[in-house]
């Protein structure tokens, strides 16, 4: 994925120092090289930024040419400013923003820029409601006038026999046909274009608000749980109208599926970026996709009940959703089940459920999880969770012989045991977990975590351990793990494999890295082919420095540390054939090559700046 930064950057030195104009072809064709995964979105997005900044200025013609803005091009430059502002006006008549990156990328930077001094984590609520008032109000659109043509079409079962105009309203009121394909009814008064023909009016922000009370009116589920904060909102004025413009550029389109998708791409982007804007807090970190979609490709989840004990803003089930789809099920073939202690996360991961389609429950209430547990008799097919890392004030009095400790107190300074505990309790005698923890976890012997990763290896519940690379996660370099869990094994018994993913990841930016596609399936398949389920064809077998299958006795004489690069050995070296008189001579030309033409390179830089007057 193309960073918007460093190809702003890109396109800047690709730009003429002298005040000559370069074309957009030849922008392209040079930042390809450089980006090979680069589209036209992006490349436009980086460069209207670069000229809103007013570090270039448009060329003359039509061609698109740009040129740098040079010392004492202030008159030319200073037009460009009036011209922005002048571009709000022309906001709706703008077409949707298209091509999904681009779009992201988009959308982004512009409603960072609106932010203002609001800090993010208040100013993720605005967005992200925002976002989900526009998908339900398209989506609701979409299927009336969808409703609009079935009724005028005589083949169709809803042709509605002499219509007039007034029979017509009347029937495109009726909330049964949204609620028969499970879309959101919206009453008149919270639908999108309603508030965007208001957007520059200065009770706005109580009008969106007053819509998102019809809303919970209208959907019980959302009692509570949409966050009006609009008519208090401290941004500056006409930052919220500017805002309602700037969601107005998101085109859902008519295709349902195809509008969840877009709608799920911008808010995981939007969640994403907020995270790394708002940086780390109390141990708790967004989940970036790629563990995730790791979590879900191991686990496999295809039916059942899905529980996430601190799910966040839901992530994990979207993905898990897809995962089902992906392999020929449907929505509905999981039950979900949550639970978060943050009440605007929680909130948040409600908005992001409903606007999904995903039928849920995340409890009465929010809370701890420990202490004020929503679905203690829940007994789960899969677990999936990234709990908070090495929280240290989480014990309560109250949790002192508490019954999901089979295998030991949790310490009261680290509740990385007691997270672990807590998923093998609810899970069903034939259920799995898969959980995200920071790499100590797999070696602390302080207090009584040795004492209790020895009791979980020697009742055969730990399956499998996945080291991860490092940088994956937003504004933390915690390296982290992957424990999957099983409370009966149904094969493999007394085996633990060890999978050391450490060199998979893929640098998506200078401090960001990812697991890509591949990586991710490399994982998946190898756990399915040790495991034997059917969800890989290829045989299991070690690999030198990446996997290996290890005995609980093995496990035992190193202490009962389950860190991999401790088992898998070191990763095998091609034999090197060649005679150490030959690689010598070779390797020596070859340098005397590169020292040669390097003393080509120096004399030729002296001569350069010998011409400009620069001798040395």
């Amino acid at each position: 994925m193309t960073d918007l930064n460093e190809l702003s950057q890109a396109l800047l030195a690709a730009v003429p120092e002298d005040g000559s104009s370069i074309g957009n072809q030849a922008l392209m064709e040079t930042l390809k090289a450089q980006f090979s995964d680069l589209t036209d979105e992006v490349f436009t997005a980086a460069r209207e930024t670069l000229l809103e900044q007013g570090v270039l200025r448009k060329g003359r013609g039509r061609g698109g040419a740009v040129l740098r803005v040079l010392e004492g091009d202030a008159a030319v430059a200073a037009p460009r400013k009036a011209k922005a502002s002048g571009r709000a006006k022309q906001a709706k008549d703008e077409p949707q923003a298209t091509g999904i990156e681009g779009l992201k990328k988009t959308l982004w930077a512009a409603a960072d820029k609106l932010r203002a001094d609001m800090d993010a984590a208040e100013y993720k609520h605005i967005v992200l409601g925002l976002i989900f008032l526009k998908y339900i109000s398209d989506s609701f659109a979409a299927r009336r006038a969808e409703l609009t043509r079935r009724f005028a079409d005589e083949s169709d079962e809803y042709f509605l026999y002499d219509c007039d105009d007034e029979l017509l309203a009347e029937e495109l009121e009726d909330r049964d046909y949204y609620r028969e394909v499970n879309a959101f009814w919206v009453p008149e008064g919270a639908r999108w274009e309603g508030l965007r023909a208001h957007a520059k009016q200065a009770d706005i922000g109580k009008r969106i608000d007053d819509a998102l009370t019809l809303i919970e009116q209208e959907n019980p589920r959302l009692k509570g749980i949409l966050d009006k904060r609009y008519a208090r909102a401290q941004l500056p004025d006409g930052k919220l109208g500017e805002l309602v413009d700037l969601v107005s550029k998101i085109g859902f389109g008519s295709d349902v599926g195809e509008a969840r998708d877009i709608l799920g791409q911008v808010y995981e982007y939007f969640l994403g970026e907020f995270a790394s804007a708002e940086g780390k807090k109390g141990g708790q970190f967004y989940t970036p996709a790629s563990i995730v979609k790791t979590l879900v490709a191991v686990l496999a989840p295809h039916h059942g009940q899905v529980y996430d004990p601190c799910c966040g803003s839901g992530g994990m089930f979207v993905q898990s959703e897809r995962f089902i789809e992906a392999h020929g099920g449907k929505l509905g073939d999981v039950s979900i089940y949550g639970q978060e202690s943050n009440p605007t996360t929680w909130r948040l991961a409600a908005m992001n459920l409903a606007i999904q389609g995903m039928d849920y429950n995340l409890g009465r209430e929010n809370g701890d999880t420990f202490t004020r547990n929503q679905h203690p008799d829940l007994r789960a097919d899969f677990v999936l969770a990234n709990p908070p890392f090495n929280i240290s004030d989480w014990w309560h009095g109250s949790l002192e012989g508490d019954p999901r400790w089979v295998y030991g107190t949790p310490p009261a300074g680290n509740a990385n045991y007691a997270w672990l505990q807590h998923m093998l309790y609810h899970l069903k005698p034939t259920g799995r977990a898969g959980i995200v923890l920071a790499n100590g976890s797999m070696s602390s012997s302080q207090n009584s975590e040795g004492d209790i990763r020895r009791a979980m290896v020697e009742a055969d519940v730990v399956e499998c351990m996945v080291a991860l690379p490092g940088q994956l996660f937003f504004n933390t370099q915690i390296p982290a793990c992957l424990w999957f869990l099983a409370k009966n094994k149904a094969g493999r018994q007394g085996e633990v494999l060890f999978i050391d993913a450490r060199k998979l990841g893929t640098m998506i930016s200078r401090v960001q890295c990812e697991l890509d596609e591949s990586a991710i399936a490399r994982i998946a398949d190898t756990f399915h082919a040790w495991k034997g389920d059917g969800e890989c064809d290829q045989p299991y077998e070690d690999v030198a420095g990446f996997c290996r299958s290890v005995t609980l006795a093995e496990i035992a004489e190193h202490g009962h540390v389950l860190t991999p690069g401790r088992y898998v050995g070191a990763e095998e070296v091609e034999e090197d054939d060649e005679a150490f008189a030959d690689k010598m001579a070779r390797l020596t030309k070859q340098l005397g090559g590169q020292m040669s033409k390097g003393a080509e390179l120096d004399q030729l830089i002296k001569q350069k700046l010998g011409g400009l007057g620069y001798v040395f």
